[in-house]
C-alpha cells in the first residue's frame, strides 16, 4: 500500500498564519483590557441619581422613591433592588454588546490583515522564488543544455535574501569550472590512457606475427597482450565510473526483459568456457533510462556471478516488483560471503578478504559501477548473502 505524503505548508502559508495568529492573540488581548476597563467603571462607587420627590417634606430615608414601569412607587430597601437589578442589566447588555460586536470587528479586520499578510509575505518571498526557478532551471535542464553559467541577477535591498544569491552564485560558479575540469580531464585520459595501449598492443602483435618470431617471443607476447587488455578493461571501467556519476536526464522507455536475454546470450561463450550454467527468467519490467548504461549494469552484474564462482551456477531474473518498480535479481553459487563485507564490495577495487588488486577475473570496478548506474537512474542496489555462499544482487528502478 502507497503511503500518501502529507501536503506540504509553503513558507507564504506559515508567515500568513503567523502574521493573522499574531493579530487575533493582541486583539483578544486588547478586548480583555477593554473590558476590565469597562467592568471595573460600572462596579465602580454608586452614583445615586437625584430623583424628583412628589413631596419634598419627605424624610432622607426615604430618597430612594423611584416609579417602576407599571406606577408603582417604591422606596427603602425595595427601591435599592429594582436599581440594583436594573444596574446588573444595564452592565450585561453592555458586556454582551463588548464582546458580541468587538468579537466581529476583531474577526473582519482579523481578516483583512491576514489577507493583507499574504500580499506582503508574497512580496518578500519574490526574491526566494527568483533563487528557487534558476536553481531548478539549472538542475532539470538536459545535460547538453545545461548552463552553469547562468547566475541570479537579484535586486533590492543588501539584506540576507541578497547573501542567499550571491552565495548560490558563488557555488555555481565553482560547479561549473569543477564540472568543466571534470569533463577535459575524462575527455583527456580518454585519449592519453587508450593511446599508449593501442599502441602497445600494435606493437606485440606486430612482434609475435613476425616469421622469426621465437616461441620464447610469442609466450611473452600473449602475457604482454593480457596485461594489456586487463588495464584496458581497467581504463574502460574507470571512464564508465565517472561517467555513470551524473543523474540520467536524458531518459528512454527499456525493457530490463529485452537487456537480460541480451547480456546472457552475450555472456553465454564465457559462462560455458567456466563451467557455469547460467539461467534467466526474463520478464517483463519497464524502466526509463539509458539503454547502454541499464545494459552495463546487468552485464556487471552476470560477470561477477560467473567469474566469483566454481562450477555453480548464475541465476537471472527480471520482473516488475509490488510497488511497481523494475527489478533485477541475480544470485550465484560461490564462496561464503560474510554479511559485513558486503558493503565493502560495493567500493572500487575491493573484493573479498585481501584480494583488492586488478586481476584476470576483472578490474574491481564491476559493483562499483552497478551502483553508480543505479542511483545515477534513481534507483538503488541491495546485497545480501546466499545460502550455501554466493551473493544475491537486487535492483530497483523506477517506472
Amino acid at each position: 500500500m502507497t503511503r500518501l505524503r502529507p501536503r506540504r505548508v509553503t513558507l507564504r502559508t506559515r508567515l500568513t498564519l503567523i502574521y493573522g495568529g499574531l493579530f487575533l492573540v493582541a486583539g483578544l488581548v486588547l478586548l480583555g483590557v477593554t473590558y476590565a476597563l469597562f467592568n471595573q467603571q460600572l462596579t465602580g462607587p454608586k452614583v445615586l441619581a437625584k430623583t424628583q420627590l412628589p413631596d419634598p417634606g419627605l424624610s432622607r430615608k426615604q430618597h430612594f422613591v423611584v416609579m417602576t414601569g407599571s406606577g408603582d412607587m417604591l422606596t427603602g430597601a425595595g427601591a435599592e433592588q429594582w436599581m440594583d437589578d436594573q444596574q446588573r442589566q444595564l452592565r450585561d447588555a453592555a458586556t454582551t454588546s463588548l464582546f458580541t460586536q468587538g468579537g466581529i470587528a476583531l474577526l473582519v479586520v482579523g481578516g483583512l490583515a491576514a489577507g493583507f499578510g499574504w500580499l506582503v509575505a508574497g512580496r518578500v518571498l519574490v526574491p526566494l522564488h527568483q533563487v528557487t526557478n534558476t536553481a531548478r532551471r539549472i538542475a532539470t535542464a538536459p545535460a547538453a543544455d545545461r548552463n552553469l553559467h547562468e547566475r541570479i541577477a537579484l535586486r533590492g535591498p543588501d539584506d540576507e535574501v541578497k547573501d542567499l544569491a550571491g552565495a548560490f552564485n558563488t557555488m555555481v560558479e565553482r560547479l561549473d569550472r569543477s564540472f568543466d575540469g571534470q569533463r577535459r580531464f575524462v575527455a583527456n585520459a580518454s585519449h592519453e590512457l587508450r593511446t599508449p595501449l593501442t599502441v602497445s598492443r600494435s606493437l606485440v602483435e606486430v612482434a609475435m606475427h613476425r616469421r622469426t618470431a621465437s616461441p620464447d617471443v610469442k609466450q611473452l607476447g600473449e602475457t604482454l597482450l593480457e596485461i594489456n587488455g586487463r588495464h584496458e578493461r581497467l581504463i574502460n571501467g574507470l571512464l564508465l565510473l565517472a561517467g555513470s556519476e551524473n543523474e540520467i536526464l536524458d531518459r528512454r522507455p527499456v525493457d530490463l526483459a529485452d537487456v537480460v536475454t541480451h547480456v546472457v546470450a552475450q555472456t553465454a561463450a564465457e559462462a560455458s568456457l567456466a563451467g557455469i550454467e547460467v539461467r534467466a527468467e526474463a520478464g517483463e519490467a519497464m524502466t526509463t533510462g539509458d539503454a547502454l548504461f541499464l545494459e552495463r549494469l546487468v552485464q556487471n552484474l552476470v560477470e561477477n556471478g560467473i567469474r566469483h564462482n566454481t562450477g555453480g551456477w548464475v541465476h537471472v531474473v527480471s520482473r516488475t516488483a509490488v510497488d511497481g518498480r523494475a527489478e533485477v535479481e541475480v544470485s550465484n553459487t560461490g564462496a561464503v560471503v560474510p554479511q559485513y563485507e558486503i558493503p565493502a564490495l560495493f567500493e572500487p577495487f575491493r573484493r573479498l578478504a585481501t584480494d583488492r588488486l586488478a586481476t584476470a577475473k576483472g578490474a574491481g570496478l564491476g559493483l562499483s559501477i552497478v551502483r553508480s548506474v543505479a542511483r545515477a537512474h534513481g534507483g538503488e542496489v541491495t546485497a545480501r548473502p546466499r545460502d550455501g555462499g554466493g551473493l544475491v544482487v537486487s535492483v530497483l528502478l523506477p517506472q
